[in-house]
């Protein structure tokens, strides 16, 4: 596991018991009232495979919604909050590694992933997408949110990588600091990775706060 990764899992680890804060600012307040009937309604009747699902705040408002609900995280400090979420519970909630998602999690026709997206460095595309679409059926939709830009106004971009890849410094609440990988794709850029996988179709709509992407995998 790379050195970024590790650090990564520490900061959202150590974060967990107050991560649900972020959703509570005023400028955000819109944005998340659409997403969560929007996510909802895009998923609805679907199995659905959450990824990194942290301590499960969008699961909650998805979940009801779907016939059935797998929410994952690679971190296992939030999944144990996301565990007592409507619609989850410790039978459907696993701690799992987005680039290795298991087989045991069985096929799905939905997948979501929250404020995820922006961790997975560019070298790694393949290899998170070949993952999800490996627990994937032929039809299946994909959706993926995250923070747009506005974002870098409380976390500057700091460093940017021989990849691209580009990096904040987030303080918590204990005064300890973390190098945390944050990138910042384009809708080309997103447009551009579903053509790549042969999406029969894709949807970008851009937030003031975040973005949202959405795309189906080609039927057989």
């Amino acid at each position: 596991m790379e050195a970024s990764d590790l650090e990564m899992k520490a900061y959202y680890a150590s974060r967990a018991s107050y991560y649900d804060v972020v959703y509570e600012k005023p400028e955000r307040r819109l944005d998340i009232a659409f997403l969560k009937q929007h996510l909802s309604e895009r998923l609805r009747g679907r199995e659905v495979l959450e990824v990194a699902c942290g301590t499960g705040y969008w699961s909650q408002h998805i979940a009801p919604a779907c016939t059935r609900y797998v929410a994952t995280d690679g971190v296992a400090e939030p999944l144990e909050i996301a565990k007592n979420r409507v619609g989850l519970s410790r039978t459907n909630c696993f701690v799992a590694d987005a680039y290795a998602l298991p087989t045991s999690l069985g096929q799905f026709d939905g997948a979501f992933a929250g404020l995820w997206f922006s961790h997975v460095s560019r070298e790694r595309y393949t290899e998170f997408f070949g993952s999800l679409h490996a627990r994937l059926r032929p039809g299946a939709r994909v959706l993926l949110i995250d923070n747009s830009t506005v974002q870098c106004a409380e976390f500057p971009i700091v460093e940017t990588d021989d990849h691209g890849n580009t990096y904040q410094q987030r303080p918590l609440r204990d005064g300890t600091t973390y190098r945390v990988l944050k990138n910042f794709p384009s809708q080309a850029q997103l447009e551009a990775l579903a053509d790549r996988f042969g999406a029969s179709r894709s949807e970008f709509r851009a937030l003031d706060n975040f973005w949202y992407f959405e795309y189906d995998l080609p039927s057989l």
